[in-house]
């Protein structure tokens, strides 16, 4: 989907492309870390309504405080400080830098956080499959 709608966006503006491999790496892992969240809010909610509250409460303030929109360093300090502690944050950076090759972090700390997240995320997941957490008979 995401190969698609870059594409499609070469068709009404150039869009330059530093690393293709930062690309896919940020895109898989990140995904990968989003689907994780998306197993743990499915096996958290009994109905619809609980999904769109993880959604509004979770997931949307982690997007917006991780400079999807901005940079963070326009942000003041307290705000930059905090930033740094979302795993948003570093998914919007690295394909950030993929794709100009700018960045406000590492690269390759980026990754790792990325990751990270994705491992912790993971074995959340897999505990609470095992736990046998929501699963109904």
């Amino acid at each position: 989907m995401g190969l698609g709608v870059y594409l499609a966006a070469l068709v009404l503006i150039p869009l330059p492309l530093h690393s293709a491999w930062v690309v896919l790496a940020f895109a898989v892992l990140g995904s990968a870390a989003l689907a994780t969240l998306g197993i743990i809010a499915g096996l958290w909610a009994d109905k619809f309504d609980q999904l769109a509250g993880f959604q509004n409460f979770i997931i949307m303030p982690l997007t917006f405080l991780s400079g999807v929109f901005y940079s963070i360093h326009s942000l003041p300090v307290f705000w930059q400080t905090l930033s740094h502690f979302n795993p948003f944050f570093y998914m919007i950076d690295g394909f950030r830098y993929g794709f100009f090759g700018v960045s406000d972090v590492n690269p390759l700390l980026s990754i790792v956080v990325v990751l990270a997240s994705f491992a912790l995320l993971s074995a959340l997941t897999l505990e609470l499959l095992r736990r046998g957490y929501k699963i109904r008979n």
